[in-house]
């Protein structure tokens, strides 16, 4: 089992382990900070509980506590739209001095609701094409926040699956095109991969279990088929039944966080999430302090995952190559 990280940069603006304290630092007037929280995930969902988790504890390292100083309305979208629409509408009649959303989705629902709150957004996928900032240095409005993954990710989704899989010959790539608006960032990179691959692919989209059972399904009744699933966060609530039917189906899948390989998926290569949600606890800091989302720049990932889970390969007769086990942060037996 190994462990890395890819530090990135961005215009000598990323976010430093400097802006962390060594002490809580929170404000001691006795007064109750008020934020909103909306988790694009299904609350019942023990990696999302994790992720939320995350955030909190790197509140409380900067000095902000529930039983304190602080009051947190939070809600669950379950990775529906309209969730997300209803609980924005919520969470900004409840007046918070600072908004974390988590998810596009949940992001362009408040963006609707409100251009004065400060709102710093999580998991994020391409936020000057969805409008939210007029730059990543310079955000320029009421939003920043943090990226989860950047374009080019989409072919190396392709290149790790062919890599683990070489028998693959056409690759399905599945999402929400709702919960995924942002789709087209990651497709460009991927059909470029599968260019040079010499990969088909096919982009199908999904909104319900029986359509998701049905494209697994219809790609496990011929040989070389082989699954993305895409970063979205509907794909992250249906993740189990994804994973459950690829294994029934004997469809090779590729994953886009690592609760994806842990949970079954044959390979998964990500960000990690709860860093990012870590990490975001310092924007809701500083807005509460007095700055200015448009003074924060848009952060980009800092830590990324490749994990390949053996017992799955070695169900779908894969032998998975030195080349993927030496570069993995974990391996699953």
């Amino acid at each position: 089992m190994k462990r890395r990280e890819f530090i990135l940069a961005l215009g000598g603006a990323a976010a430093s382990s400097a802006s962390w304290p060594l002490t809580a630092r929170a404000q001691q007037d006795g007064r109750v900070r008020r934020i909103g929280v909306l988790m694009g995930y299904a609350e019942n969902d023990p990696e999302a509980q994790i992720r939320l988790t995350a955030f909190k504890q790197a509140l409380l390292v900067l000095g902000w506590s529930e039983d304190r100083n602080l009051l947190i309305d939070l809600r669950w979208t379950s990775g529906d739209v309209n969730r997300a629409s209803t609980f924005a509408k919520e969470l900004v009649a409840l007046h918070p001095e600072v908004i974390m959303s988590n998810t596009t989705p949940a992001t362009a629902a408040f963006q609707r609701e409100t251009k004065t709150i400060p709102i710093v957004f999580t998991v994020v996928s391409d936020p000057v094409g969805a409008g939210f900032v007029e730059s990543l240095p310079r955000p320029g409005g009421n939003i920043t926040g943090f990226i989860n993954l950047e374009p080019t990710i989409g072919g190396k989704w392709l290149e790790l699956l062919k890599e683990i899989a070489p028998r693959v010959t056409r690759v399905t790539v599945m999402f929400n095109p709702e919960t995924a608006p942002y789709a087209e960032y990651y497709l460009q990179s991927l059909e470029a991969a599968a260019t040079k691959y010499g990969v088909k692919t096919l982009t199908s989209h999904v909104r319900s279990e029986n359509e998701i059972e049905a494209i697994i399904s219809g790609l496990g009744r011929e040989p070389g088929g082989g699954l993305i699933a895409m970063t979205d966060g509907f794909m992250t609530v249906h993740r189990k039944s994804v994973i459950d039917l690829t294994k029934q189906h004997k469809v090779p899948l590729m994953f886009f966080v690592s609760s994806g390989a842990r949970e079954g998926a044959l390979i998964s290569y990500g960000v990690d999430i709860s860093d990012i949600l870590r990490r975001s606890a310092s924007y809701v800091d500083q807005i509460l302090r007095g700055a200015k989302p448009a003074e924060l720049p848009v952060q980009i990932p800092t830590k990324f995952e490749l994990d390949v889970n053996l017992k799955t390969a070695k169900a779908l007769s894969i032998d998975v190559p030195a080349s993927i086990l030496f570069r993995a942060d974990e391996v699953i037996e």
